[in-house]
């Protein structure tokens, strides 16, 4: 890939945009269509790879939050999933954060965590929490936040709270 791009997409309208062979997008917003692409990654990455139950990996979060997706544009196919969840307060409860296999290492999860930051930023968030998993506790890192508390199992694997303000 050879370029990664973010813009916001908040209607049911799909962009009109083109852009150039190899480049991935990443959409923030509200099209319905987005988030059954994003239980199609998240499905591919923490049922197949994972072996999460399916009936642990969706939750009854899925319908209510803001699902940010990264989308191939040579196929129209999405590679990479996060969202985000209101939990009140100020707090925005972020999760699901995935990638496919074959576009690791290709900057998709930096793209995706930047956008996760600047939409909690354009909704006033005051803080961000997740829940992160051992082997990647150092990626959330990059990204401000701070591991707390004990570790504790989610699907039967090994995670840790980490916490960051919205700047």
């Amino acid at each position: 890939m050879s370029k990664v791009t973010f813009f916001t997409e908040r209607t049911e309208t799909p962009p009109a945009q083109t852009y150039p062979p190899g480049t991935i997008v990443i959409r923030a917003g509200g099209r319905a269509v987005d988030i059954q692409k994003s239980l199609q990654v998240r499905e591919a990455v923490f049922v197949g790879e994972q072996n999460v139950p399916l009936e642990l990996e969706r939750d009854e979060y899925d319908a209510d939050a803001l699902h940010i997706l990264a989308i191939d544009t040579d196929t129209n196919e999405p590679v990479g999933t996060a969202r985000i969840v209101d939990k009140g307060n100020g707090v925005a409860k972020i999760g699901r954060v995935a990638v496919l296999s074959a576009f690791r290492g290709m900057g998709v999860g930096d793209a995706l965590m930047n956008a996760v930051i600047e939409t909690a930023r354009t909704l006033k968030f005051a803080a961000m929490v997740l829940d992160a998993q051992l082997p990647v506790i150092a990626f959330y890192e990059r990204f401000g936040f701070v591991a707390e508390g004990e570790i504790f199992l989610d699907a039967g694997i090994e995670h840790r709270r980490m916490t960051r303000p919205v700047r």
